[in-house]
């Protein structure tokens, strides 16, 4: 679904999307779920694109949450929030099914539904004014059990109580000391240090890069869940590709190694 509100572009490796509602702190709406399931997929798709960058507009926020300017016509009945939930959360599934590493570049506030997505994604980096809170407490909102798991497997039980309970803003130190940010920046530095983390990621190895983020994926399941076979063939993969003989062959050559995914 096409909509002037997401927008998707290409750098290089790098594949960015960009959440563009600035005159809303970039609130998502059902068409916006709905359009950046499909600039994933185009990502996904493209074998030019290494690395998924996700990001909002404007400078203010990364995502505050669903626009509460749509909760009429799209979320008043139980069926319309039903059908709004399974988009959402097929989009956070979706993120993590990618084979591709995703990467949240988060500038101000990241809200309610922008929190779960940048959970979602594989990395998160912030600057140093960026402010995160849940306030589903605040708006007598159920939280799904997915979004609940996440935050927990991410930052433990007792800071996501503490994140529902007190529904209150944490700063990026908070958000640093609990686990939920990878790396804090100063705001002038963040763009840079995000390309620079993309660039580095997509130039190692796509097989080896892809293999951590499934087997990751199998490790956070319940030991009876895991496909453990899955794991050891993508091991097994990586030894028998040609990118292996290139990273040999490049750390003999003293060269930078040049990985072709295969």
């Amino acid at each position: 679904m096409a909509t002037d509100k997401m927008i998707a572009r290409k750098d290089g490796s790098t594949g960015w999307m960009i959440f563009n509602n600035p005159e809303r702190h970039n609130a998502v709406s059902l068409e916006m779920w709905q359009a950046a399931e499909t600039i994933l997929d185009d990502f996904e798709r493209d074998a030019e694109v290494g690395v998924i960058v996700m990001t909002g507009a404007g400078g203010k926020a990364f995502v505050s949450g669903a626009d509460i300017s749509k909760f009429e016509s799209e979320r008043a009945s139980e069926q319309a929030v039903e059908a709004y939930n399974v988009t959402t959360d097929r989009l956070y599934q979706r993120l993590g099914s990618l084979t591709k590493p995703t990467i949240a570049m988060i500038r101000g506030y990241c809200v309610g539904g922008g929190v779960a997505l940048a959970i979602s994604c594989d990395l998160r980096i912030c600057t140093e004014a960026s402010r995160f809170a849940v306030p589903a407490a605040k708006l007598g909102l159920g939280y799904r059990f997915p979004g609940v798991q996440r935050l927990i497997d991410l930052v433990g039980p007792s800071f996501t109580k503490e994140i529902f309970f007190t529904a209150r803003q944490f700063s990026a130190a908070e958000a640093a000391s609990m686990g939920l940010v990878n790396r804090v920046v100063a705001d002038a530095e963040l763009e840079d240090k995000v390309k620079d983390y993309a660039t580095t990621i997509a130039g190692n190895a796509p097989l080896t890069v892809a293999s951590i983020k499934r087997m990751v994926g199998e490790a956070m399941k319940d030991p009876e869940d895991r496909d453990l076979e899955m794991c050891d063939r993508l091991v097994r993969e990586c030894f028998a590709s040609q990118d292996y003989i290139e990273g040999r062959r490049a750390f003999m050559e003293k060269r930078k190694p040049v990985f072709a995914g295969r």
